[in-house]
């Protein structure tokens, strides 16, 4: 059983910088393809950003780009969103997701395609 654990999440001023992670059980982390999403309250879970198995490519929504930042330490088992410039709006829970695969996922932006979830951190962002 795969088990996703995030920390890092916390109460920022808007255009400060967190780093969030996340720590996977296991000893075939490397064979996941990742990703991070998010939720605020009342609205969808929304993609965030996503990271290929060697981490070569990465994909992030539109709104972060240049923003944020997400890598991930194949020895570590862990990913890790990077964010930088915050804004209110980044407000929510940030939930990090994966899924066993030999390539990198073609939807990686839906929510089902992944098999495995955290429990979420929430990252609040005051005006």
């Amino acid at each position: 059983q795969v088990q996703m654990v995030e920390v890092g999440g916390g109460l920022v001023q808007a255009g400060d910088s967190l780093r969030v992670s996340c720590a996977v059980s296991g000893r075939t982390f490397s064979l996941y393809f990742m990703g991070w999403f998010r939720q605020a309250p009342g609205k969808e879970r929304e993609f965030v950003a996503a990271i290929s198995r060697n981490g070569d490519s990465a994909y992030y929504r539109e709104s972060v780009k240049g923003r944020f930042t997400i890598s991930r330490d194949n020895a570590k088992n862990t990913v890790y969103l990077q964010m930088n410039s915050l804004k209110p709006e980044d407000t929510a829970v940030y939930y990090c997701a994966g899924r066993r695969s030999y390539d990198d996922i073609p939807n990686y932006s839906l929510a089902n395609e992944y098999n495995y979830w955290g429990q979420g951190t929430q990252v609040t962002v005051s005006s």
